[in-house]
């Protein structure tokens, strides 16, 4: 049984690695793990952070040759249309209509209204994504904050489930981490993110002025690598010997390996929709830090796997940093707590069965094998 899969923000092969390339492949393979055939439909970028009149109706024209070349070569009704993450600057232009056009369920993974978008230059890119949003039978949403809005707005005939951040441990094969019963020499920090303009060059800011000045026996590990590097290094720079570059990691055991060797996670998460690098860092039993933005919040666990800082609040970012560097026996229990926390509630298994349950609460057919 086939299940047509869409990105518009970034397909899951696409080139640069990110979170939302790793959330839509974890999707295709939580849709493969109930025994659906899932097959990229299109790879029509519909992401415009610039939008324009002429730029939109290039996209709606590419999208409908998409959409007429795609009803052609049909040769048989999939089981679903199954859209991951759609939001004002990456409307879903294809899977709606497509859905209508064979007959079946469309689904969305993380839709995100917006309202104050609806009018200024990205009224256009609201209204396309509403109209996706309210087409769908089925919503999964990752966060609270993206919940509340999808209730309030919720159209007759839908059905909204919570699918809280996950990750798949397989791809890990370093957890579960054994530490040694004590840490000797300096606590080490670690932080994975891209390198990039805009709101993580913003992040990569606020950690510097985070750590400069900060007392304490420490040294900071910063993997990741892109356009912005100079930039992320004047931002640094104050740290001095603390700290190392690591470059970019993509392999899975590799990253695995390095995040084990370190003792706590800083990302201070500037905008961040959820972040899965959270997810991964407490898989391996690193307590987390970070600012509360966006669904940060459903990623870990506030007091209890990591400590979050209201958003921009360096002094309170700085004094939870402190407090951990300080604590060795609370970075070991919240440690702990992390690991555990990953395991029993946000593996690909544990959300598999919650699609699983969703999909037939919905009418939307499963393969044998899950049926």
């Amino acid at each position: 049984m086939r299940c047509l899969f869409l990105a518009p923000l970034k397909a899951p092969d696409h080139p640069v690695p990110s979170g939302e390339r790793t959330m839509a492949r974890l999707f295709v393979r939580l849709l493969e793990s109930l025994g659906y055939q899932v097959e990229l439909a299109s790879r029509l970028r519909s992401f415009s952070p610039s939008p324009s009149p002429d730029g939109w109706k290039t996209l709606r024209d590419e999208a409908d040759a998409e959409i007429r070349r795609l009803v052609a070569a049909e040769r048989g009704p999939p089981a679903c249309v199954f859209t991951y993450h759609v939001y004002y600057k990456a409307p879903d232009l294809i899977g709606p209509r497509l859905a209508a056009e064979l007959g079946v369920p469309y689904v969305i993974a993380e839709p995100s209204r917006a309202p104050k978008r609806a009018h200024g230059r990205f009224a256009e890119g609201h209204a396309l994504a509403e109209a996706a949003i309210n087409a769908a039978r089925l919503l999964l949403t990752p966060t609270a904050v993206d919940r509340e809005i999808l209730d309030r707005l919720r159209a007759a005939h839908q059905r909204i489930v919570d699918v809280k951040p996950f990750i798949d441990l397989a791809e890990w094969p370093s957890v579960p981490v054994q530490r040694p019963a004590s840490q000797d020499g300096p606590v080490r920090l670690v932080t994975v993110a891209m390198m990039r303009h805009g709101d993580k060059l913003a992040s990569y800011r606020q950690l510097g002025q985070a750590l400069t000045g900060l007392a304490g026996d420490w040294t900071l590990d910063v993997i990741g690598d892109g356009p912005a590097r100079a930039e992320v290094e004047a931002a640094l720079t104050p740290l001095g010997t603390r700290m190392r570059y690591r470059g970019a990691v993509t392999d899975r055991a590799e990253l695995g390996n390095m995040l084990a060797r370190n003792h706590l996670f800083l990302w201070p998460g500037v905008n961040e929709a959820f972040g899965a690098v959270y997810l991964e860092a407490q898989a391996h039993g690193l307590p987390c830090l970070a600012g509360a933005y966006g669904g940060i919040a459903d990623a870990v666990c506030d007091g209890e796997t990591a400590l979050l800082s209201p958003p921009g609040d360096i002094d309170a970012l700085r004094a939870n940093l402190s407090r951990l560097i300080a604590d060795e026996p609370l970075r070991r229990q919240m440690g702990t707590a992390a690991a555990r926390f990953i395991a029993a509630e946000r593996t690909l298994p544990i959300a598999a069965a919650t699609v699983e349950v969703a999909f037939r609460a919905s009418g939307i057919a499963l393969p044998a094998r899950a049926a």
